[in-house]
């Protein structure tokens, strides 16, 4: 375990000497990071410009939610996204070799290769829109909902980092997956909405398909306070199921890669 978090260490330095390296650059990314996230909350004003309550949900609760999904943004396009996108290119050309043959899990380093730190704006574009969220609704999260909503995050990571690597797995038979990452990419925007706003098959595609309920919903449900430990531990179960599923793909993925020197 400290081997593999040394080579995260080394490998997260990388990508931050390489940001560093153009300044202008990065401040201009993260300033981007942070017009999206201001752009988040339009579709919001809007909706809740003409009602008080959406689903159950009130202003105040659903900018919960986007404060998820701006936290869990900021974690796909700044610590996912930027690594598996590369492994496309790896098998397209049949270069996986050079990632298998170092002496370390290949899940592990094609999944930490690259880092965008620009992306951390998004952290704090989602700290700022919970603060906002609390001060309006008068109150903080019990230590409960904090504790539970930390056990929800390392839940949502792990769902979503599993989706992708079932997404890139998908390459080593099709090998084109360009157009399958943009509609998860475009699906995963309906996360910014509670997910009581869909009904029927709707719903049930995204608590159990691509379940984008529990990457923002379950989340700001437990820093509400609306959240008990029981769902937290089924949750939890769940993504540990997601992850277990994407572990097995992703081996047999690997077991039918042909390289470039086969």
């Amino acid at each position: 375990m400290l081997r593999y978090l040394r080579l995260l260490g080394v490998q997260f330095r990388a990508s931050a000497a390489i940001a560093v390296q153009y300044r202008v650059e990065f401040l201009v990314r993260a300033g981007l990071a942070l017009f999206w996230t201001g752009w988040t909350l339009v579709p919001l004003l809007v909706v809740y410009g003409a009602r008080t309550a959406v689903a159950g949900w009130s202003f105040d609760e659903a900018l919960v939610v986007v404060g998820w999904f701006t936290l869990l943004k900021g974690v796909l396009e700044g610590a996912v996204n930027p690594s598996l996108t590369a492994v496309v290119e790896h098998i397209r050309k049949g270069t996986l070799d050079f990632v298998l043959l170092k002496p370390a899990d290949a899940q592990f380093l094609v999944s930490t290769a690259k880092f965008e730190p620009a992306r951390v704006a998004d952290l704090a574009g989602a700290a700022a829109v919970f603060a906002v969220a609390f001060h309006r609704m008068g109150r903080a999260p019990t230590p409960e909902g904090l504790l539970l909503a930390a056990v929800l995050l390392a839940c949502a990571v792990a769902i979503l980092y599993s989706l992708w690597i079932l997404v890139i797995s998908a390459a080593f038979v099709v090998v084109k997956v360009d157009n399958l990452s943009f509609l998860f990419v475009s699906i995963y925007d309906a996360a910014r909405w509670p997910a009581d706003v869909f009904r029927g098959g709707l719903r049930f595609v995204f608590t159990f398909v691509v379940p984008l309920a529990v990457m923002t919903t379950f989340p700001a449900e437990a820093l509400l306070g609306r959240l008990g430990p029981a769902r937290a531990a089924l949750i939890a179960a769940g993504a540990l199921a997601f992850s277990v599923l994407a572990r097995v793909v992703w081996l047999r993925s690997i077991a039918r890669y042909t390289s470039a020197s086969s």
